[in-house]
Order: C-alpha cells, then sequence, then structure tokens
C-alpha cells in the first residue's frame, strides 16, 4: 500500500493551483508509515485525490509534488521529463553543447538540478527522494545523454533543510576539467575551485546584452567570478575591463578565460573586496563608462532581507557614484527573497542618494535554459537590470 498524507482544511488550494510543494504545517494526517524518500498520496481534507510526491518527514517541505501519470513509475517520469528539458534547451541552443539541462522544480524534477558541460553532467540535490533513486538518473543520463562523466557539486546549506548528508559523490567517471561554449565565449572550468556546479549558467544571456553598451568603453566587471560579463564586452570591443573578485582562483580564471578568447582590450585583474574597490574609485576619482555588479545572494532567508537591502542600497550606491555621465549600470540580483519591484526601489534610492538621474533600459531574468514555474514564485529568483546614468 502507497502511503497516504492528508492536508488540513483548504491547503489544497496552492497545490490544486500548480504548486508542487506540501509543508510539514499543511498536513492533518498521515496513513502509513512512509520512509523519506517515499513517494506518498496526497488527498484534501475530504479525501480527493489530489497528487502524488516524495516524501520526507525531516524537512519543511514534507511532501515535493511529482505529476506521475497513472501506471507510470519514477523511472519513466524522469526520463521523459529530461529529455524534454533537454529538447526545450536545444531549441533555444541548437549550437551549444552546455547548459542547464534540468532546472528541478521549474522542469518538473523537484529537487533536482543537473548542469551539462559537455558530456559532464554536474548535479545538485535537494531532495530525499531523488537522492534514493539518484541511480535512475544516473542511468538515464548514461544511456540517453552519453555521460562521460556524473557527480554532485551542492551546496551544503540546502542539503541540510532536507536533512541529507553534506558531502559530494562522484558516480561515474571523472571530475575532470572542461572547456565550454555560451555560443561565443569560450571558458575553462575547474570544477575542483568553481563556485555552484562550476558555472553560473543563468546569467548567459545577460552577458550578451552588455556587447550592446561596451563598444570603446571601460567596463568594471564587479564581483567577475571567471569573467563572463567582462569578456563578452571585451569581444563587444571595449577600450579596457577591469575584473574585480575578492577571490584569487576566481580572478585566475578570469585571467585564463581572457587569454583563451584571444581578447585584446586592456585588461586589468584585481583581488579584491568589492566595496572596497568602489571606495578606493571613489577617493581616487576614477570613474568607468561601464560599471556590472554580480554579487552573491545577500539574502538567503527572508530574516535576512533588511539587512540584505542596506547591503544592495550602499553597492549601487558606490557604484553609481564612479560612472561617468552617460555611462551604464548593470546590476543583478539571484536573492530569491528580494522581490523585482522591491530591487528597483533599491537602486532608485541609491541614485537619489547618488544625485543621479537614472533610465531603467533593459530588465531581464535568467537565462531561458531557467524556466521559471507560473505556479512558483521560488523558482523565479535572478533580476539583471541596466540603467543609464546622468549626473543630476
Amino acid at each position: 500500500m502507497i502511503p497516504k498524507i492528508y492536508l488540513k482544511k483548504n491547503e489544497e488550494r496552492r497545490i490544486i493551483s500548480g504548486h508542487l510543494w506540501v509543508f510539514s504545517n499543511e498536513i492533518a494526517k498521515t496513513e502509513g508509515e512512509p520512509d523519506n524518500g517515499d513517494i506518498v498520496e496526497v488527498f484534501d481534507y475530504k479525501n480527493n485525490f489530489i497528487g502524488k510526491g516524495f516524501y520526507n518527514k525531516n524537512s519543511l517541505i514534507a511532501v515535493r509534488v511529482l505529476k506521475i501519470k497513472e501506471g507510470e513509475d519514477f523511472n519513466s517520469f524522469a526520463k521523459e521529463e529530461m529529455l524534454t528539458a533537454f529538447s526545450l534547451r536545444k531549441q533555444f541552443y541548437p549550437n551549444r553543447t552546455s547548459f542547464r539541462l534540468v532546472f528541478s522544480e521549474s522542469d518538473f524534477l523537484p529537487g533536482l538540478i543537473i548542469d551539462k558541460y559537455n558530456n559532464t553532467f554536474v548535479l545538485q540535490v535537494y531532495s530525499a527522494g531523488m537522492e534514493r533513486d539518484i541511480q535512475i538518473i544516473i542511468d538515464i543520463l548514461k544511456k540517453e545523454f552519453e555521460a562521460k562523466n556524473i557527480f554532485t557539486k551542492n551546496e551544503s546549506y540546502f542539503r541540510k533543510l532536507e536533512g541529507l548528508p553534506e558531502e559530494d559523490k562522484i558516480y561515474f567517471g571523472n571530475m575532470n576539467e572542461e572547456i565550454i561554449h555560451d555560443g561565443l565565449i569560450r571558458y575553462k572550468i575547474d570544477f575542483s575551485t568553481g563556485h555552484k556546479t562550476g558555472f553560473y549558467f543563468d546569467q548567459s544571456d545577460n552577458r550578451f546584452f552588455i556587447q550592446k553598451i561596451s563598444k570603446g568603453k571601460n567596463v568594471l566587471d564587479a564581483f567577475c567570478n571567471t569573467g563572463g560579463f567582462g569578456l563578452h564586452a571585451s569581444y563587444a570591443g571595449a577600450e579596457s575591463v577591469t575584473f574585480v573578485d575578492s577571490s584569487q582562483p576566481a580572478l585566475k580564471s578570469a585571467e585564463g578565460n581572457f587569454r583563451l578568447n584571444d581578447l585584446e582590450s586592456k585588461s586589468e585583474f584585481v583581488v579584491e573586496d568589492v566595496f572596497d574597490f568602489l571606495n578606493k574609485c571613489k577617493e581616487n576619482k576614477r570613474f568607468f563608462d561601464v560599471v556590472i555588479l554580480d554579487p552573491p545572494a545577500f539574502a538567503k532567508s527572508k530574516k535576512n532581507l533588511p539587512t540584505a537591502i542596506k547591503g544592495y542600497e550602499k553597492l549601487n550606491r558606490l557604484a553609481l557614484q564612479i560612472i561617468n555621465d552617460g555611462g551604464f549600470l548593470a546590476t543583478s540580483s539571484c536573492s530569491n527573497h528580494l522581490k523585482e519591484a522591491d530591487f528597483i526601489k533599491i537602486i532608485n534610492q541609491a541614485a537619489i542618494k547618488s544625485q543621479k538621474r537614472i533610465q531603467l533600459i533593459h530588465f531581464n531574468r535568467a537565462s531561458l535554459d531557467h524556466p521559471q514555474h507560473p505556479a512558483m514564485p521560488e523558482t523565479s529568483y535572478l533580476k539583471f537590470a541596466v540603467f543609464k546614468v546622468h549626473n543630476d
């Protein structure tokens, strides 16, 4: 018998509207004794069947709903969803062999992220059910996608929330370096030192936009990581690009990628805290035509949001103060808890305090290999805005 979960009155509304998470405080009772990772059936308080999902009693997200058809097993379900996800990516990126293949709930595979680097597949697993059935995912990657290397690069914060062990695993092959191509720029990926799964695919489309405003300009790529924005600026003919990051390995990677692409802009690679660098530029009256900000998430939880808002305002205020009249600020936030309207409000406040007038000329979210689930605002996290900046 499949264990059953019964929801409290009215708690089914969000699930019926398409949301894929059942929270532990929404459950009225459980029939059977499901283990973590088991598939359970979910019913409303009137005993109407709602769906099936992975159960985890150790997590606030007690059930992650799976859109499994009647009589379908998880193997068939996962294979169909992964092939569908791959087809979508190839429609948008027909000439690329590296992109985000599976984006968790947005691709109807809750708690599973897969980034494809040629024939190397890097996983992040944040669901007890996906963890338990991971061999099914591995077998699909080997058989359907000709995987040569499969391993995990999880974020411990999210594994802890699920009560899952934090150590990473190599499931197949080795953790080798890869050289990938985003359609224009090549990157050497060192999985042993890279952040996240090794590369930030979510900004791929936004890096191409930077080319529209970089020709002949002096560009600052702050929080540059492996250099993506600055590399695209240089490719577009920037006069100079200054790459800044607090991580020495990241700067080394950015410099290596600059050489890998035979770029010709004047370049500078600075290992320094970005706030400190911006303050020094202000003190020394050093200005740029384009400043790009791509910081890590300042708020990983709602309780950190007030502090994060202050951090974003300070960061953007410092950046605005070193942009030439008529220049551009390209600024990002990947904090899920910071809403789009609030992000724009922060930049506007920073502009007022900096005595600058700004025009929003472009706004985007994550790249096309990061689809959003319309019933789940949690899947829309990245905000990318470009402003034209005028002296007041």
